[in-house]
């Protein structure tokens, strides 16, 4: 049914956690079927992307992973997956997702990007310790992530890895090259959190949180969909890492009427930034 309802929330004990450490980890958001589903759907789209592409042209291995290990390094993934499934179109606005992110960052809910990973077995490829906030920063710091698991992502597998509080450390300064990441000497995978996810959870955590990955060293694919999103009027401070479907409201509405009426829809605020740079 749709409706304007609000059908889901967090206790006051999960909104006061991401307060307070900057992520959540949100057990068994939607079900193992549907959990299985989106995974075949994901290993479909890869094995599409890489017989038209070739697997060479969809693999997103860092070059910053090679701080972290010698291994073969390999990250199969897709960009915008909602424009190659619909299945991930009706995830992007579930209210079991939107509704409890209403109360992180506030009822309208605006999505930024979309990430579809596969970490292959035995060399799925890590991330350095790193914050989101370098590659696209903005004013109100809203932005925030949330990772889908659609298999179960143990230790073994590189499972997403996060420092509590770090959030509030603001900006910090990142090394760019082979990908913005923090020095490995001073913040070390190892000296994070681990998350270890089952199918169906998610994790959600803020733009300026520090996070990473390690190596998937199993015998199995990790998948995941990330699902990069921010308050409407939370402006960018660069013109950077526009992409295709960026703007699309996936809850409420956008109060300032930024995207045109015309076909193109373009951001005003966008052309204005980069008109004056």
């Amino acid at each position: 049914m749709i409706t304007s309802k609000k059908e889901h929330a967090l206790s006051e004990e999960q909104k006061a956690f991401y307060q307070e450490n900057g992520y959540l980890h949100l057990q068994g958001l939607f079900t193992a079927e549907e959990a299985a589903y989106l995974r075949e759907e994901a290993h479909a789209l890869i094995g599409r992307l890489a017989s038209v592409y070739g697997e060479g042209n969809i693999n997103a291995a860092w070059g910053s992973s090679a701080k972290i290990t010698d291994l073969p390094r390999q990250l199969l993934h897709c960009h915008n997956a909602q424009f190659h499934s619909a299945a991930f179109s009706r995830l992007l606005t579930d209210p079991r997702f939107t509704d409890r992110m209403a109360d992180l960052i506030g009822p309208n809910i605006q999505l930024h990007h979309t990430k579809l990973f596969v970490k292959p077995p035995e060399q799925g490829a890590p991330f350095p310790l790193h914050q989101d906030a370098p590659y696209f920063p903005h004013e109100k710091h809203t932005m925030s992530a949330v990772i889908f698991h659609f298999d179960d992502a143990p230790l073994e597998k590189g499972c997403v890895c996060v420092v509590p509080g770090s959030h509030k450390l603001g900006i910090l300064e990142h090394i760019q090259e082979g990908g913005w990441h923090l020095p490995v000497d001073q913040y070390p995978l190892e000296s994070a959190v681990a998350l270890p996810a089952k199918a169906g959870d998610a994790v959600v955590f803020n733009y300026l949180t520090i996070h990473g990955s390690g190596v998937n060293v199993s015998q199995e694919a990790r998948t995941t969909l990330l699902i990069q999103f921010r308050d409407p009027t939370d402006h960018p401070v660069i013109a950077t890492h526009l992409s295709r479907g960026q703007g699309m409201m996936l809850r409420g509405f956008d109060p300032e009427a930024d995207a045109g009426t015309g076909v193109g829809t373009h951001s005003r605020y966008i052309e204005q930034l980069s008109n004056k740079s």
